[in-house]
């Protein structure tokens, strides 16, 4: 199987994440601007409406090469994974560590028709509080619905057929 990039709808997770996280850099922008303005006589307004143009198009532009260098393959022994936009961060997981596979759709994941899976592993723990299982080993943020299913169910049988045969 060759790689696989991540539903489309998995931009939009990727927008609203870097939205979020650039809350504190507007926030600097608006005082920034307030001071400038005052001190030189420009255009309040002008200023905060750079800042929110700068921050959408830098939002957008995280959200298009997060989508576009995240990638996923399924060998016969394990999951590949590949992503990152600075870092590249390229995991394996071996099929015989798979514990479970949890299976999320929430609002806006339902919306756009994708769902994230969460391949929980032995030997792997990371607390995370409200991610969405992305602190799991086997984290895939954006699949399409009914490719989730066929994966949760590819991987299940993956685990009873390693805990029949050692039987």
């Amino acid at each position: 199987m060759a790689k696989v990039q991540l539903h489309p709808g998995a931009r939009w997770v990727f927008r609203i994440r870097a939205y979020f996280s650039m809350i504190f850099l507007f926030v600097f922008l608006f005082f920034l601007s307030i001071s400038v303005s005052t001190v030189f006589g420009f255009s309040f307004l002008g200023f905060i409406f750079a800042d929110i143009i700068f921050i959408l198009v830098v939002g957008e532009i995280y959200a298009r090469m997060s989508y576009n260098r995240w990638f996923y393959d399924f060998t016969e022994t394990h999951l590949k994974t590949e992503r990152g936009i600075i870092w590249k961060k390229y995991s394996n997981v071996p099929y015989e560590r798979v514990q479970n596979v949890d299976i999320h759709r929430g609002i806006v994941a339902r919306m756009l028709g994708f769902s994230s899976l969460n391949i929980q592993t032995a030997g792997f723990s990371v607390p995370v509080s409200g991610q969405g299982g992305a602190g799991s080993e086997g984290f895939l943020p954006a699949v399409e619905m009914n490719q989730a299913d066929k994966i949760r169910e590819f991987l299940m049988k993956k685990i009873h057929g390693k805990s029949k045969s050692g039987l």
